[in-house]
């Protein structure tokens, strides 16, 4: 007899995943193949598609060859009878003063746009204008009850400019007990300290940039210069924004601080303990910024095969299209970020899993095939899905996301983002163990990457959610070797235009084998009844289970 769904998901996490083990159909799986890959990544990190930027030609070609890619595979619409789902957005671009002048006690010093500073802003005023505003210090920026921190306390910062360090206070640290210690949890990111200073009536930020706890260069800030940023459109929603946003880089704040009388060293020592008590700096701040805005609408682009059992119960494949478009040239004069990697890679997977699922027996639940739009921009195309669910989330059993595929030839190993989160990990892990492989945690786990892709806003509504990077175990020559690779793409390739595909460079037979495994992952799910949950002290337990009962 069918189990009813209340009591599906009373099952414990461990029988759940003993009723997936023995539930699981024993057949063959389609193979994936390189060729199942391949085509649809040189096609859409070429540059005919322009860098996929959304608002541009690059999106209208890449939307279009993915719902043709669909229709061909014969997969049925995902939102009704169309392949699209709408993305209100407004295009912001914003064009900062060359220079921002900090007056103290002791003269004043001058910043340099580009060189010391990144500034924008998701307000849509035409000019944005601040003078003689008061800096503050406030530590890591950070309001978490469970933690019993709050470095907002007894102090206002409305219409004051907020300055903060980037992560939390345990990175660099040998306390684990100290948030997550070098693990980086979300209040570490630097899209969370803008929401929580807003939140608290701050007329602007500055992060100060730091390359290791914020786990990339400065470089990949200074692209947002003069750059068009992308946001959800909020007419018609009263919310308040800062007036301005942005990064100052670590000399620059050691200077600042020295302007201030403080020493940096000193003032990270308190900023790390939960009694830190923000402060004024004595510092007063004067630029301002042009601004340009467009309103428009994007698309996520949504496909699905429907369930010939329980089609209400829907397993969601995510995989965002969208990269930088045309930027800030390198030094060979390239100006196109192609994102080979990030992420026509992970597309090319999507469509690989699409063809996959097609090419099997019609499975019990319902799949969905979803690329979203904007993540380059601040996760906001799976953020609207998210606020705008075509599956609702009650009936959403797990979300699988892809944001790049192995570049590096056979690894023995997977990274697993956010390890310890939920019981996807488990059944991950019983399909390494079939093939000799085994899952590890992400090598840099301060760099906050299950915060950093389009499952994050998927966990953010409670529904489990799984994503796993490159590992580093290189099946012929070892760790070491494998952290290599990955510290050069980081260096060499993310977010620049050297991001293409290159055959000479790019080796799939990891990624074929990543995928075959994702699949594998899915149609176990697609054909159980059991719903996977979020493990004790998931921060997304809470959430799945107010409205799991």
């Amino acid at each position: 007899m069918k189990k009813k769904f209340p009591i599906s998901l009373m099952l414990s996490s461990a029988f759940a995943l003993v009723y997936l083990s023995c539930s699981a159909p024993n057949e063959t799986l389609y193979p994936i193949a390189k060729s199942d890959l391949e085509p649809h990544l040189i096609t859409l990190s070429s540059d005919d598609f322009m860098g996929r930027m959304p608002f541009t030609e690059g999106e209208t070609k890449t939307i279009a060859y993915l719902e043709n890619e669909f229709k061909s595979m014969g997969l049925e619409p995902g939102n009704g009878d169309s392949y699209f789902q709408d993305v209100p957005m407004v295009s912001i671009l914003t064009t900062p003063a060359p220079q921002m002048t900090i007056q103290s006690q002791k003269g004043k010093m001058v910043l340099e746009g580009l060189k010391d500073y990144v500034l924008w802003t998701q307000r849509t005023d035409s000019l944005v204008n601040f003078d003689d505003v008061e800096l503050v210090f406030a530590g890591f920026g950070i309001v978490a009850p469970e933690y019993g921190w709050d470095d907002y306390k007894n102090i206002d910062v409305k219409d004051k400019i907020v300055v903060i360090f980037i992560n939390d206070p345990g990175f660099g640290t040998e306390e684990k007990s100290l948030f997550k210690g070098n693990t980086m949890t979300y209040y570490g990111r630097w899209t969370y300290k803008f929401e929580e200073a807003a939140r608290h009536g701050a007329l602007g930020c500055l992060i100060v940039h730091n390359t290791i706890p914020a786990g990339y260069g400065f470089n990949v800030i200074q692209n947002s210069w003069n750059a068009t940023k992308l946001y959800l459109d909020q007419r018609g929603k009263e919310k308040y924004q800062a007036a301005f946003e942005g990064w100052i880089t670590l000399p620059v704040a050691n200077k600042l601080f020295e302007l201030a009388g403080i020493n940096e060293r000193e003032i990270l020592g308190k900023a790390r303990k939960p009694d830190f008590q923000a402060f004024p700096m004595n510092l007063k701040a004067s630029s301002s910024l042009e601004v340009k805005v467009k309103y428009d609408v994007s698309k996520n682009v949504v496909a699905k095969i429907s369930g010939s059992k329980n089609p209400e119960e829907t397993i969601i494949y995510t995989a965002h299209w969208d990269h930088l478009g045309f930027g800030k040239p390198d030094e060979t004069g390239d100006s196109l970020y192609n994102g080979a990697l990030d992420n026509a890679s992970g597309t090319a997977a999507l469509l690989a899993l699409a063809k996959a699922f097609k090419s099997e027996k019609q499975p019990e639940r319902t799949v969905v095939f979803l690329s979203v739009t904007a993540e380059e921009q601040g996760l906001w195309g799976s953020a609207y899905y998210a606020e705008n669910p075509i599956y609702p989330k009650e009936k959403t059993v797990a979300n699988i996301n892809m944001d790049g595929v192995n570049p590096y030839g056979k690894m023995k190993d997977v990274s697993l983002i956010g390890i310890g989160q939920s019981d996807l990990e488990d059944l991950l892990n019983e399909e390494l163990e079939k093939v000799g492989r085994y899952s590890a945690a992400e090598p840099t786990p301060s760099a906050g990457y299950y915060f950093r892709s389009d499952h994050f806003n998927f966990a953010k509504i409670g529904i489990p959610a799984l994503y796993i990077g490159t590992g580093i175990d290189h099946f012929e020559k070892g760790k070491e070797y494998g952290k290599e690779l990955q510290d050069n793409y980081t260096a060499e390739y993310y977010h620049k235009p050297s991001d293409e595909y290159d055959p000479s460079r790019w080796n799939l037979d990891g990624a074929v084998e990543d995928v075959q495994l994702l699949f594998n992952v899915g149609k176990r799910l697609a054909n159980s009844e059991v719903w996977p949950g979020w493990k004790q002290g998931s921060e997304f337990k809470a959430i799945r289970d107010s409205y799991m009962k």
